[in-house]
């Protein structure tokens, strides 16, 4: 991509950096970055700790009589509610499903609250809630309670919307960052960055020569291919904030392993990684909504990116890096032209609201 396929000014965000302590709470501690852990070990885990916490996973696993169930909530506050490839009511639909789907489970219900600002237009929040509809019958769930709040206006930024997900763990894997091992495969199940390139486009009015679309999707239908083939799936995360880096960083922190990746082997398309190299943004930390990372055993490797890639109907599923035993957990990425270069969590954010 040439400086040509950009019509519009050249966009400045914002991207607080705290060296420091901080007294107040900063855009970066929203980021996915090492804020927002140190946020959360901070303030949160010791007000609330219990064993269901201490899993660092995208949701809590419980036991109800015989069932096993996955409970998960989160709250979207995307920056504008609406872009190419979705809004935030799909956004919150797909992002709480596939929280549910990577702990292996059957998204079953989910709770949506809203909360309005004054001023938000009916016809963008009937366009907001038709999205939502269309994105749970895709994925099979159902919404079984709410809440509606408006604030006054100059108190919100339009829409924001909290969603609660519910869903049965089928199987007796133990899908989690414990069962990482030494030898596993971790496959990308998409191309990387169009939601976050998506958004910040939408946002900023960039006038890039072909329209980028967001992959706002959900992701459950995957992972049951996955799980009824009897694929032994050890780990599953998605790719939102913070992108494939910090993800992988994550799990393996969580895990006491290292992770290798091939740069070669992530799917990029050249579009992302062009309008990337004009942002100054780094691909590997720009958010994803419908891309995850799958790490199985060796021998299921084949056969897992062969049923990917069936489901998905597309060639940009891949082998991506492998898991080693360490003595001290990272990501070391090998570049294209032979070198390698550790990735660490962001301080910032590359793209504040996002999600």
């Amino acid at each position: 991509m040439n400086d040509s396929k950009l019509i519009s000014s050249p966009v400045s965000p914002s991207c607080p950096v705290p060296l420091s302590r901080q007294p107040t709470i900063t855009l970066a501690h929203g980021g996915g970055g090492k804020w927002t852990r140190h946020l959360i070990d901070s303030v949160f885990y010791p007000a609330f700790e219990n064993p269901d916490l201490e899993t660092h996973h995208d949701s809590a696993l419980l036991k109800l009589g015989s069932d096993r169930l996955a409970l998960t909530t989160d709250s979207f506050v995307v920056d504008p509610i609406l872009f190419p490839g979705g809004n935030i009511g799909t956004l919150a639909v797909n992002g709480t499903v596939n929280d549910l789907a990577m702990s292996g489970a059957r998204p079953l219900f989910l709770t949506a609250a809203f909360i309005l600002e004054e001023g938000l237009s009916i016809e963008t929040l009937q366009t907001v809630v038709q999205s939502m509809r269309q994105a749970v019958d895709a994925s099979g769930v159902k919404i079984v309670t709410g809440d509606t709040k408006v604030v006054p206006k100059g108190k919100g930024d339009q829409l924001f919307i909290n969603t609660t997900g519910v869903g049965r763990v089928e199987h007796d894997l133990k899908i989690h960052p414990a069962s990482i091992r030494s030898g596993d495969a971790v496959l990308v199940s998409g191309d990387i960055g169009r939601h976050g390139i998506a958004v910040m486009a939408a946002r900023e009015n960039l006038g890039f020569e072909n329209v980028i679309e967001s992959d706002c999707a959900g992701l459950w239908k995957s992972v049951h291919a996955l799980l009824e083939t009897g694929i032994e799936v050890h780990c599953l995360r998605d790719c939102t904030r913070g992108g494939l880096a910090t993800a992988l960083i994550e799990l393996s922190h969580s895990a006491g392993v290292a992770i290798e990746l091939d740069e070669s082997a992530i799917p990029i398309q050249e579009e992302i990684q062009g309008a990337c190299e004009l942002l100054g943004f780094d691909p590997l930390y720009v958010a994803n909504e419908g891309c995850f990372v799958a790490i199985v055993p060796p021998n299921d490797r084949d056969r897992a990116l062969e049923i990917l890639q069936e489901h998905k109907q597309e060639a940009t599923v891949r082998i991506a890096g492998q898991v080693y035993e360490s003595a001290s957990p990272r990501v070391r990425l090998k570049t294209k032209i032979g070198t390698s270069r550790l990735l660490e969590l962001l301080s910032g954010e590359q793209l504040p609201r996002i999600c």
